[in-house]
């Protein structure tokens, strides 16, 4: 009975325990799960986290993998050190069908702000400095871009070549071009009448006859005109559209023609010839050829593919009067250089010059600077460019009143972008603030060359060209080939006889 009773002893002094010594075990107990929640909580974000780098590693891997092979192909084109051929089928239908990949691209140098000065590397052992000339359009500036040596090369092979008139004039048959294109007076009439007010005031005629017949008229060439050809009868200097009726549309030509024309009438006054570039050429126009390349940065194989060397000569009083050396181009245009690949009857065709690269060959006593009259304008407007009695465009009477002149020197370089980017790396709208001209040389002589690099704003255009090049290339190497080789097999059989 007695354990019995320790039993209850026990039992009862358990029970009657108090309350403060139950309470520390209940906290130890959960302590503990409180322990084991917070570690397996950490090891669920620990791998979580583990997971979520590995993904983001993946899609960066992937993201970058591609980037890489694109700039991969894109330096594949614009290697200067490997001609580009654009691959693809070869049949015209199959090629306007399928179309060529955007896999090209158009470096473009940017300008920074007006007087920033980069330096560039053109030549090896050598660092040349480009300053910035305007944003609008984009141009630049490099001094000493060819030695002395360099630019009389040129001047001595322009002369041995012979030099041409620098002719603009459009020969007679406007009449056959507006029949083919379908268009009626009235039609013309509303082309030509920007500001839509039912008269033709005189920059509106001015400026479309310049274009047309590349004859430079004035106002008072104007007047003239009117009064030979009896088409103003109310005198008050516009044409109404019963007026234009009367005139045909070279009746300005045939007048002028018929009158005699001088030179400093011309749009453009001054003699050219064009110097070829390619292998087989003088070592120095090969020489300006990479120059040009290193400096616009451009696939070789456009440089390449577009015109040669142009090489201008203005005597005393020579000029040229402003203009673009590219036009717009519509979905009805061409570009003259790859209109055979476009495989176009439109009669419609422009010059797609994408960059100018002027050189200055010698030093002009006085006069002769290349104006940009618009040049960081804030707004552009053809109507504005002739007000009263000033005219923007002549560069005889008013070169002065120009945004922005920049003065011959021997060996400098000039270029400039005449179209804009299209944001995706090729060529975009034409920069109307590319307008330049030719000042009037008022002493001594001013010698000039131009290199264009051609680029069609329609990039299937462009490859379409490319490769038609391409293949032709390829079909004359074979040529020559087989020529070379049965050349050899007739040298051996007339051995063997």
């Amino acid at each position: 009975m007695e354990p019995q009773d320790n039993i209850e002893e026990d039992d009862t002094a358990s029970s009657s325990s108090p309350p403060p010594r139950s309470l520390p075990r209940q906290r130890v107990s959960l302590q503990k799960s409180s322990v084991c929640s917070r570690s397996y909580f950490m090891v669920v974000m620990v791998f979580f986290h583990v997971y979520i780098i590995n993904v983001i590693a993946l899609l960066l891997y992937v993201h970058y993998n591609n980037v890489s092979n694109a700039i991969t192909a894109n330096r594949d084109f614009t290697s200067r050190d490997s001609s580009h051929k654009v691959t693809g089928p070869s049949d015209p239908q199959t090629l306007a069908d399928s179309g060529f990949p955007r896999n090209m691209y158009l470096p473009r140098i940017e300008g920074i702000r007006v007087g920033h000065v980069q330096k560039v590397s053109l030549v090896p052992g050598k660092v040349h400095e480009m300053k910035t000339l305007s944003l609008k359009p984009l141009l630049f500036e490099i001094p000493e871009f060819l030695s002395e040596e360099e630019c009389g090369v040129v001047v001595r092979l322009a002369q041995l070549k012979g030099l041409m008139e620098s002719q603009v004039m459009v020969p007679e048959g406007q009449e056959e071009l507006n029949q083919q294109l379908n268009l009626s007076p009235e039609e013309i009439f509303n082309f030509l009448d920007l500001n839509q007010d039912g008269q033709l005031q005189p920059h509106e005629i001015l400026t479309h006859s310049r274009v047309r017949d590349g004859i430079w008229l004035t106002s008072e060439n104007l007047k003239e005109i009117y009064d030979g050809l009896k088409v103003d009868q109310d005198g008050n200097g516009l044409l109404s559209l019963e007026e234009f009726r009367r005139l045909k549309s070279d009746a300005f030509q045939r007048f002028l023609l018929q009158r005699g024309v001088e030179r400093s009438q011309l749009v453009r006054n001054s003699r050219h010839t064009w110097l070829y570039q390619g292998q087989g050429a003088h070592q120095v126009l090969q020489d300006l050829r990479k120059r040009v390349t290193n400096l616009t940065r451009l696939p070789s194989s456009l440089v390449e593919l577009s015109e040669p060397l142009q090489v201008v000569r203005y005597e005393q009083g020579g000029h040229y009067h402003a203009h673009h050396d590219s036009g717009p181009v519509y979905p009805e245009t061409t570009c003259t250089h790859t209109r055979l690949a476009a495989n176009t009857t439109s009669p419609f065709q422009t010059s797609c010059r994408y960059i100018t690269v002027l050189f200055y060959l010698n030093n002009v006593e006085e006069g002769g600077e290349t104006t940009f009259p618009v040049a960081d304008n804030r707004t552009y407007e053809e109507a504005s460019l002739i007000q009263n009695d000033v005219d923007l465009l002549d560069t005889r009477k008013h070169c002065d009143k120009g945004n922005l002149r920049v003065k011959p020197i021997k060996g400098t370089a000039v270029f400039w972008y005449n179209y804009l980017s299209d944001g995706r790396g090729w060529v975009g709208e034409q920069d109307e603030y590319s307008l330049h001209g030719g000042c009037v040389v008022t002493q001594g002589t001013k010698w000039v060359a131009n290199n264009w690099i051609n680029v069609d704003p329609d990039y299937q255009r462009q490859a379409r060209y490319q490769q038609f090049v391409s293949q032709q290339q390829e079909t004359q190497e074979q040529e020559e080939l087989i020529s070379e080789l049965n050349s050899d097999q007739h040298v051996e059989r007339h051995q063997d006889l």
